[in-house]
């Protein structure tokens, strides 16, 4: 399990190392909150909805919350959204989530388990792990709507951002229920653990909103709610994002390779934050890094890759990442962990295959007509050769002891192998 180092920060408040490093965005009691969590160690819970069989880069920064509030003393419950997920979230979304089935939630479920258990120390009841489908699947759907739904307001509900958005598009009742599931995650969580805070990434402030409001209606307790600022880029652009889709956590998914690499290349604008959210650097080492320009800032960079993949992926193959990206761009280290597509030689026996297929299906280019603009605009190589003909049929005899190098603008590589 990584640990965090002690000298990562001089605060003695967890509250306000989140603040110093960009975490937190909103709060319902700013000063209450700080105040608590000075003086008290508390249980607090975040929720993942399992949703697909990895966790990706947006996950990550809620787990990096929870260990530091662990760090500090305060107990996690990590909240596997099981029962919340059978009916989708619609924050952020355009169109409804896609349904799906109850053995596909839990094997999901099963596999965030084994992720958490890398970062979080659930000995000794220090965290805990929950599955909301132990209350959710089971409810009596009148009592619920006695009990809980009395105390919704439609027209309120309404006017929150995360049902605002999908009126115009469409907004089933399926989704319409999320937001008092998701409240009712808390006051459950805090009925049977006396959970005190909730976190979530920003686009949940009306959900967590919710279930403070309704803990204090039932309960009559008083709990809090914080949501952590989501990674974009300088731009506001959500960032975690590739031409193969999510970057994930999963080795199997996003190789540590091409996870290494999409930090190494983020813009220059972008590496102060991103050392300040995904790396445990002391600030003052952070600092230097970021005022670090032009040409000298690519060093803050590969410090914040490697960090960043040591830390999800582990050392060893943070090592070896770091080696194949020098071995690309400077000629030193080895190739052994660039990407890899193994083709059976026959696809490029007679005529062979067309670069333009051949890269669209390497998922180089999000589609064939991107990749004729980008052989146009002269943004792909084949070992080390500029291709000129967008027309070029790629065939075996192309091949370097079976290997062909295909390099597409400065930065993206990839080792094609037939055999």
């Amino acid at each position: 399990m990584y640990e965090i180092s002690n000298d990562v920060s001089r605060h003695t408040n967890v509250y306000d190392v989140l603040k110093e490093r960009g975490f937190i965005k909103q709060t319902t009691h700013e000063e209450e909150i700080r105040e608590l969590l000075g003086k008290e160690k508390i249980t607090f819970y975040i929720g993942f909805d399992p949703t697909a069989d990895s966790l990706h880069v947006g996950h990550f920064m809620q787990i990096i919350t929870m260990m530091y509030m662990q760090k500090y003393g305060h107990t996690p419950i990590v909240l596997i959204g099981a029962g919340t997920t059978m009916v989708g979230d619609p924050s952020g979304r355009t169109d409804m989530r896609k349904i799906m089935t109850t053995d596909t939630i839990r094997e999901n479920g099963e596999k965030f388990k084994e992720v958490f258990g890398r970062f979080i120390d659930f000995e000794e009841g220090r965290a805990i792990c929950e599955n909301n489908a132990n209350w959710l699947l089971n409810l009596n759907y009148i009592d619920f709507l006695r009990d809980i739904g009395k105390h919704f307001s439609v027209n309120r509900m309404l006017t929150a951002e995360c049902y605002k958005q999908r009126l115009e598009t469409g907004l089933t009742f399926l989704e319409f229920n999320y937001m008092l599931m998701q409240a009712y995650d808390f006051l459950e969580l805090n009925r049977r653990y006396n959970c005190k805070i909730q976190f979530g990434g920003d686009d949940q402030w009306s959900n967590i909103i919710a279930g403070v409001d309704l803990v204090r209606r039932e309960s009559r307790d008083q709990v809090y709610g914080i949501t952590t600022a989501l990674l974009t880029t300088s731009e506001g652009k959500k960032m975690g994002k590739t031409q193969k889709g999510a970057l994930w956590v999963d080795a199997n998914k996003t190789t540590p390779y091409e996870f290494y690499q999409y930090w190494r290349n983020i813009e220059d604008a972008d590496v102060k934050t991103c050392l300040l959210m995904l790396t445990f650097l002391p600030i003052e080492e952070i600092e230097k890094l970021a005022s670090l320009k032009d040409e000298q800032i690519n060093r803050a960079k590969e410090v914040l890759a490697f960090e960043v993949t040591k830390l999800v992926h582990g050392e060893e193959e943070a090592k070896k990442a770091k080696e194949a990206a020098r071995a690309l761009f400077s000629g030193q280290g080895n190739l052994e962990d660039v990407p890899k597509t193994v083709m059976p030689k026959e696809r490029f026996s007679g005529e062979g295959m067309g670069i333009v297929s051949l890269i669209a299906e390497l998922k180089l280019v999000p589609s064939k007509g991107e990749g004729f603009r980008t052989i146009e605009q002269g943004g792909l190589s084949i070992d080390g050769e500029k291709v000129t003909d967008a027309k070029l049929m790629i065939t075996g005899d192309m091949f370097t002891n079976g290997q062909l190098l295909l390099k597409k603008g400065k930065k993206t590589f990839h080792m094609v192998i037939i055999e």
